[in-house]
């Protein structure tokens, strides 16, 4: 059995997309930042922070995990805490080009497979109106760097480098490649 050890919608949806049976058990890991170590390498490790919780617990299942990061100027944006950390995250973001990293655990009785995969992101020149507009949606609450690319805030981008299921949450082509020998 494949286990996606996330509430995200979006990742559930992306691997129902493609077409993959697998059961969701969320982990309630707490999702902390180590300052020692780069943005790529914190993803990394809470993803897989958040495999081996769920894979100690279902032991013989094979268990995916991510985590998402936007960094901007080696600032890492994560999910807004309130309305107001939102306007300012996309009012940092605005105008400007930032980096979406996206780190991936897969575990199985085999070993671990951790990886990230990295896009860039850079953001029309938005107005007051249009952040506060967007951020009224409460679309940006519980994604990192306050928005999302598959929804309404692809209105925010202006153009986009790299796969854009980075951007998304979870690198699909890679995931999928790695897990092929399970469906």
């Amino acid at each position: 059995m494949i286990i996606l050890a996330s509430a995200s919608q979006r990742r559930v949806e992306l691997l129902k997309d493609a077409g993959i049976d697998f059961k969701v058990i969320p982990s309630d890991i707490k999702e902390v930042f180590n300052s020692d170590l780069s943005p790529a390498e914190n993803v990394m490790n809470i993803a897989r922070l958040k495999a081996l919780d769920i894979y100690n617990k279902n032991k013989g299942d094979v268990i995916i995990a991510a985590d998402t990061a936007v960094v901007y100027k080696n600032e890492v944006y994560g999910k807004p805490v309130s309305r107001e950390d939102a306007i300012n995250m996309l009012t940092t973001l605005s105008n400007n080009t930032h980096d979406v990293i996206t780190g991936v655990a897969i575990i199985d009785s085999s070993g671990e497979d951790v990886f990230y995969s990295k896009a860039s992101v850079t953001f029309k020149d938005l107005t007051e109106e249009e952040i506060n507009n967007y951020v009224d949606t409460k679309e940006p609450f519980g994604k990192a760097g306050a928005y999302a690319i598959q929804g309404l805030g692809k209105e925010l981008v202006e153009t986009y480098t790299g796969d854009f299921f980075t951007i998304v949450g979870l690198p699909l082509k890679e995931v999928l490649e790695k897990i092929a020998i399970y469906k």
